[in-house]
């Protein structure tokens, strides 16, 4: 029987300027999360869909949430695998496309993980880790568009 894992969160809405949703431009997209135990985080929309441009967004949350699953699996693969690594840097970007009838989805995620180990007999199991961690990455296992990875691997201390 496979195991199953409940995660909870609290989004509660702060951007009642004074007239609610009386008007589309009325109001601010600003809202908080609220997780138990965890530091509470001040987020909003996109700045395309009003929102505040110094906050976090769902889409912003989305790319993080894939670029952290697929390196947290890395990492275990390469410790599990005798491969040490001594950094590791991802400058993950999405597209997502809006539709004519206002709803819209991402196309795609592109992960681009800068890795470096120290050991240059490992490096082809680190490359092929990568693979084995996109296919275990949890949060990608749950999305319907592609994530691809594009890791650049060098050797240092």
């Amino acid at each position: 029987m496979p195991k199953a894992h409940t995660y909870r969160t609290t989004v509660t809405w702060t951007g009642n300027t004074s007239d609610g949703t009386a008007s589309y431009r009325g109001y601010s997209r600003e809202h908080v999360v609220d997780i138990e135990g965890k530091p509470r985080l001040t987020a909003s929309a996109d700045p395309a869909f009003r929102g505040d441009p110094a906050l976090v967004n769902p889409e912003d949350l989305l790319v993080t949430a894939l670029s952290e699953c697929h390196m947290l699996t890395y990492l275990a693969l390469c410790s599990t695998s005798g491969v040490i690594v001594a950094a590791y840097r991802d400058e993950a970007s999405g597209v997502m496309v809006e539709n004519a009838d206002r709803g819209g989805h991402f196309t795609e995620v592109v992960l681009r993980p800068k890795v470096t180990i120290t050991d240059a007999a490992m490096l082809p199991t680190a490359e092929k880790l990568h693979e084995q961690a996109h296919r275990e990455c949890f949060i990608a296992n749950s999305v319907n568009f592609p994530v691809r990875h594009e890791p650049e691997i060098s050797i240092g201390s």
